[in-house]
């Protein structure tokens, strides 16, 4: 389909008589086949700690043998290090930074005409198409309408006769969720390897071990999938994929852009009778650099079906179409109730890593994961001083550049940004990012809640300067004070975008940019954007007296649009002292948005002194 196409909506009706008609134009028997069936077997928030990639304590038989009857790629990741925009590349085929909101977590973004979904791209070329059942697409698709058919029964058995079929099995055994209760398996506590960055504690080691006895489990529900297959007569008709949505689910793992967040198992079998899709050979292993969002690509490669235009992805290497590539690219944004900003790069070999909102830390607190024990071990440590300063490095402010080698540090707890040996490969993985932000027209820097959030508003330069906002915001991150000067003339600027980072330029600043204060309030009498008011007013709580910035935050923690809610919360408890807003902070408690809610109720446990790491603050 040609960008800019329309099409219309698909109903269920007309998805199941698109399937039933190729099979009526075609043999009804699997044999007969002229296109193959193709299997996705989805695991959630998986590393992947398994036999096929090395590691000694998997018990995953199942997957072991997809990978040596099929490919494995040892260096895939997804796009997003949490589910919703990740889940977004898989159902467009377009990264969730190019149609804003959809990078922010649970966001409702509004899809452009052209962005078929692949179901549906499947469905009219014939394809019975199933998803069981999780969606979270942070998009406006409606499931009822992408799907032949969606939910907990959705299964290939419902197909037309004949009908080649496309289904999705999500397995949910190895979620982050599974891991607030110890799971007992094979692998002990006294089993497991500690990360570097984390204490070596009791509750570590049980989350570590039951992450492990959570993965076996999914690996025999995999491996029953399969047997299902195999028992139909349907193996030899049948692409196979194995993945991952999002990297692992342990502290600094989810939501978080180091290899642990964003590094995915990915196998596909291809039977012998489709062997001619293939260009490499089964049990290979493919070193080039993947992410999920060329898996749409792939699907309808094998389908036979054009790609279209608009797809980022492209079909994966060892499968016919799929060129060798040199880089995967990654970022997140605001995860849950917590802002944040960054985007990545890897060769396989080496992460770059580029954060934009340097003046907070990585250990900003999350009320849904902090239900495991891991983090309150994590967080319970540092508040008693128990940490070495590699542990102690996550709960402190951010630099602007990460660089590691993930041979040699796979942890990657040594910086090598600031290194004189790695300025060339620096400078190399910088020009390749700013490249990639460019040409997928990256919404990053766009204010969450903004009017800009639109995808034509996105692909205009004249409304989103993307390439003045990523200059400005490099010079953010610097937190150079011989900067100011020229945030205070972005303040002025016709574009919400350079105001914002403007404002977030002097928040970086701190103390720094206290000459500036005096026209910091003026300014913010005058500003029309409550996204930029939310950060000069958190910027003037750094170099003056606080009583205006703080009572101009408590008012707009009761703003119509709950984003900005949000973030007049979020900047409240990185403000020096907030205690004169506990009863706004109280107000928004009870706030109908979940996220506005937790956030303010961390905030004010804090501000009353009675939070612990051990109180349960999500709801």
């Amino acid at each position: 389909m040609a960008r800019g196409e329309a099409i219309g909506p698909v109903s269920r009706r007309t998805l199941l008589g698109a399937a039933a008609a190729a099979a009526a134009a075609g043999p009804s028997s699997a044999a007969g086949q002229a296109r193959p069936n193709i299997l996705w077997l989805v695991s959630e928030d998986n590393n992947p700690w398994l036999g096929c990639y090395g590691e000694p304590l998997a018990r995953t038989p199942a997957i072991d043998r997809l990978a040596a009857e099929g490919l494995l790629y040892r260096h895939a990741y997804s796009t997003a290090p949490v589910c919703a925009p990740s889940r977004f590349a898989l159902i467009t085929g377009m990264r969730a930074e190019s149609c804003a909101p959809a990078h922010q977590m649970r966001a409702r973004a509004r899809l452009p005409a052209f962005a078929t979904a692949l179901p549906r791209l499947l469905a009219q070329a014939g394809y019975y198409c199933s998803n069981n059942a999780k969606t979270d697409y942070n998009c406006d698709l409606d499931p009822a309408a992408t799907w032949s058919s969606q939910g907990l029964s959705a299964h290939w058995n419902d197909r037309p006769a004949g009908a080649p079929f496309f289904a999705v099995f999500n397995h949910e055994t190895t979620h982050e969720s599974q891991l607030f209760k110890p799971t007992p398996g094979p692998v002990k506590p006294q089993d497991v390897d500690v990360p570097a960055y984390l204490p070596d504690t009791p509750g570590v080691r049980t989350d570590i071990a039951s992450y492990h006895n959570r993965i076996a489990v999914m690996d025999a529900q995999i491996g029953a999938r399969l047997a299902e297959l195999e028992a139909a007569g349907l193996a030899e008709d049948t692409i196979v994929f194995h993945y991952a949505d999002n990297g692992g689910a342990l502290p600094r793992t989810k939501r978080f852009c180091y290899d642990e967040g964003l590094h995915c198992g990915l196998t596909v079998r291809v039977p012998p009778k489709w062997a001619h899709l293939l260009t490499a050979r089964p049990g290979e292993t493919i070193d080039d650099p993947v992410t999920l969002v060329d898996l749409p690509a792939t699907v309808l490669m094998a389908a036979g079906q054009p790609i279209p235009a608009h797809f980022q992805g492209r079909p994966l290497p060892g499968l016919r179409g799929g060129a060798g590539r040199t880089w995967a690219f990654g970022g997140r944004d605001r995860m849950d109730e917590r802002y944040d900003l960054v985007r990545t790069v890897t060769d396989g070999a080496f992460r770059y890593i580029r954060n934009y909102a340097p003046h907070r830390p990585w250990g900003q607190h999350y009320a849904y994961p902090w239900q495991m024990t891991a983090w309150q071990d994590w967080e319970t440590a540092h508040a008693a001083g128990r940490l070495n300063p590699t542990q102690a490095r996550f709960w402190s402010a951010k630099p602007a550049e990460e660089l590691y080698d993930l041979r040699a540090d796979p942890d990657q707890v040594s910086n090598l940004a600031m290194r004189a040996a790695h300025r060339a490969r620096l400078a190399a993985m910088r020009r390749q990012l700013d490249a990639h932000m460019l040409s997928i027209r990256d919404g990053a820097f766009i204010p969450e809640g903004s009017s800009l959030e639109d995808y034509a508003a996105q692909q205009d330069e004249g409304r989103y300067p993307l390439r003045r906002a990523m200059t400005l915001a490099a010079r953010c991150i610097a937190r150079d004070p011989a900067n100011a000067a020229g945030f205070m003339t972005g303040l002025s600027d016709d574009s919400e975008v350079i105001r914002f980072w403007s404002a977030q330029g002097l928040l970086m600043l701190a103390r720094r940019a206290a000459p500036a204060a005096a026209a910091m309030t003026a300014r913010l009498s005058a500003e029309s954007s409550p996204q930029v008011r939310v950060a000069l007013a958190e910027a003037l709580t750094h170099v003056g007296p606080p009583d205006a910035p703080l009572a101009m935050l408590a008012e707009l923690s009761a703003h119509e649009h709950p984003r900005v809610r949000l973030q007049a919360i979020n900047a409240l408890t990185y403000a020096p002292d907030a205690s004169s807003a506990l009863a706004a902070v109280e107000a928004a408690v009870k706030d109908k948005d979940g996220y506005v809610r937790t956030a303010a109720r961390y905030l004010a446990m804090v501000l009353r002194g009675e939070y612990r790491p051990d109180v349960k603050v999500f709801d």
